[in-house]
């Protein structure tokens, strides 16, 4: 290189010297820019006065910077397990800079992305959309959520966010508006209330979207408990008739805190709302939350003993959700943000053993008695040990492929597989309960690994991820063993019958008699089918269509399938009860039961060689083992007394 003069030198320097000093300062600008974007909350405002014609309104100022801008709406929903985000719901989107409207493009494969250019000089972006909500009263997301004196206000339906940033660092001030009258219950934190507004503490994306607002004219807020900390049931109610709760109702989800506290020997929330939606309106299903849980049953589910059994499960599996799937969760389920797939082969863990804890404290806490919970667990192994398509598929496949069997219908459940890792999960987890109380001589259980694995110091809500190694290493820590081993058998082998050791270890056995069931008889004549799985090997619904058959049985030999209908039975029209009374009569005769059956506007004779009489499935004690199943589900908590209402 050749050297330059003493005076080029000199100015050289010096443009490098001011270049240098723009590039610092465009650094710092830009750098103090980006702190700006990810202090500053995105105001949230929902308008929820239209909820009782079914549509939300909801405008959004967030801050900006110049330039191209790409927004998500979430697709994969926490505890939903799937790409569950009701797109299609989302209306009247509009983007707006100061007066000027702003061009917006969905993305050409990514249906929940959208992009646009923010112009110079723009620091602020205001959004509006609209959210219709559905009539479907199946399903999550995409299910009913509002009714004419009710609405359940799930954020991840009315937002976007900005891609880019971790969704823990993402920051939204949500404020709320409700038609006139309506109370609520959420929990999130108010801040304060002013001409008809309700405003709540910002928060992450995170938390909003973990804090679900049930808001209605019918409502009832019950206390539970104000120690550790305030727990309590807000109750919205299509009418006000509904909210008279059976008081030992009450009592039961007064003691299944207590119960919960005992179990897990810390809680993971600073305070604890159950959000209970009594409609037939809306779609029926429980889905967690951290500080609090979306339970919706019928309207008149808590005013009849009968029908309060059968749902008795919801808020004790939900509730258990805090410490199993909010506060431990496995790694496949978290993401930098709500667009990325989840990894779901762990929720034989994360629902299966949720699904079992909440077994055993609906037992504890008196909302099911001991024959309650016996009658349960013998429906649920029965329908397990008759279902088809354990020849072909592991439990762990269905875990896998969660996301594709929530949708999937009804019809050839049998032979497909359904979410089986909830039910077979009860029996797995059973069956550790047992090995462990085995193992130690009594010593220890399943207790002992919720202490460990979900317990810890108690305090505001945390997130502590888990994989199948942290799973073996603390139940080997309570118990010693091949734990590796035992679980891989259990979930990852095909296997023709589902795990009933845990059944037979806890001192009983399943068995079949002409007894009905108490269960399934409140199964039947709440849910309206008829329940004939373990004789003929179908199932209906009253109006005689053929919802579903086992594989093997006499029904699929005969060669009906779902969709067919029932017509008549021995030649008289089709009614449930006349074709229980073919299934007794054919016990004492040769004669086939002879089935009239519509297939798709043709007609047809079936004949069903079946002459087993009536067949209901019960647990039976086995004498020369210790009852371990009681001694399971006994109370683990002082008796708790009833608090004032506020």
């Amino acid at each position: 290189m050749r050297r330059v003069s003493t005076f080029l030198a000199v100015c050289l320097s010096l443009l490098v010297y001011v270049a240098a000093s723009a590039q610092t300062t465009r650094s710092v600008h830009a750098a103090h820019l980006s702190s700006a974007l990810a202090t500053t909350p995105i105001e949230l405002m929902v308008d929820a006065t239209d909820a009782p014609r079914r549509s939300l309104h909801a405008h959004m100022t967030m801050p900006v910077a110049p330039g191209p801008l790409t927004l998500y709406y979430p697709e994969w929903i926490p505890g939903e397990h799937g790409p569950t985000g009701p797109i299609t719901d989302l209306v009247n989107l509009k983007f707006t800079a100061g007066k000027q409207t702003l061009e917006w493009q969905r993305d050409q494969s990514d249906m929940y992305t959208f992009h646009l250019d923010v112009p110079a000089g723009v620091k602020t972006l205001d959004v509006a959309l609209d959210f219709l909500f559905t009539t479907n009263t199946e399903g999550f997301s995409s299910g009913a959520s509002a009714s004419a004196q009710l609405a359940v206000i799930s954020w991840n339906q009315i937002l976007l966010y900005p891609a880019g940033r971790p969704i823990e660092e993402i920051t939204f001030a949500p404020s709320i508006r409700l038609p006139a009258g309506w109370k609520y219950g959420t929990a999130l934190e108010r801040t304060r209330e002013e001409r008809g507004a309700i405003e709540f503490a910002p928060v992450s994306l995170v938390t909003l979207i973990d804090s679900p607002l049930l808001t209605g004219a019918n409502f009832r807020v019950i206390p539970l408990a104000a120690s550790p900390v305030r727990h309590e049931i807000d109750v919205a109610a299509d009418s006000a008739a509904a909210l008279e709760i059976i008081p030992g109702q009450i009592a039961g989800f007064r003691q299944l805190v207590a119960e919960a506290q005992a179990l897990y020997g810390a809680h993971h929330y600073r305070h604890y709302n159950f959000l209970l939606t009594l409609s037939d309106q809306v779609a029926n299903f429980g889905l967690e939350h951290h500080e609090s849980s979306d339970d919706r049953i019928p309207e008149r589910t808590l005013l009849d003993e009968k029908t309060a059994k059968l749902e008795a499960g919801l808020l004790p599996h939900e509730f258990t959700h805090s410490w199993n799937g909010k506060y431990r969760r496995p790694a496949g389920l978290v993401n930098s943000d709500y667009q990325q797939p989840m990894r779901t082969e762990l929720l034989w863990v994360y629902e299966g053993l949720t699904e079992y804890l909440g077994v055993i404290l609906t037992g504890r806490s008196g909302l099911w008695s001991e024959q309650d919970t016996r009658e349960n667990l013998a429906w649920l192994a029965a329908y397990l040990d008759h279902r088809g398509g354990r020849n072909w598929r592991p439990l762990s496949d269905t875990a896998t492929a969660a996301q594709l069997l929530y949708g999937a219908p009804s019809a050839w459940a049998n032979i497909r597989r359904s979410v089986d890792f909830y039910d077979e999960g009860t029996l797995l987890w059973l069956e550790v309960d047992t090995r462990i109380r085995q193992q130690t001589n009594g010593q220890k259980s399943i207790d002992d690994f919720c202490h460990l694995f979900h317990g810890g110091p108690s305090g505001a809500p945390t997130l502590k991820t888990y994989n199948f190694d942290d799973v073996v290493s603390a139940l080997n820590q309570v118990a010693p063993g091949d734990w590796a081993a035992f679980l891989n058998m259990r979930v990852r082998a095909i296997a023709p019958h589902p795990p009933m050791a845990g059944i037979e270890a806890s001192g009983w056995r399943l068995i079949y008699n002409e007894t009905p069931n108490e269960y399934i008889k409140a199964y039947e004549e709440v849910r309206k089918v008829v329940e004939l799985s373990f004789s003929l090997g179908l199932q209906s619904r009253p109006d005689g269509m053929i919802s579903d058959i086992v594989p093997g049985e006499p029904a699929e030999a005969a060669g009906l399938s779902p969709g067919m209908k029932l017509i008549a039975v021995n030649g008289r029209r089709f009614s449930p009860e006349g074709l229980h009374d073919a299934i007794r009569a054919a016990k004492n005769e040769r004669e086939p039961i002879e089935l009239l059956v519509e297939n798709a506007e043709y007609y047809r004779t079936y004949k069903l060689n079946y002459h087993g009489g009536e067949r209901y499935p019960h647990l039976e004690r086995i004498a020369d083992r210790p009852d371990l199943l009681s001694q399971i589900i006994k109370s683990h908590a002082p008796r708790v007394a009833a608090l004032t209402e506020r």
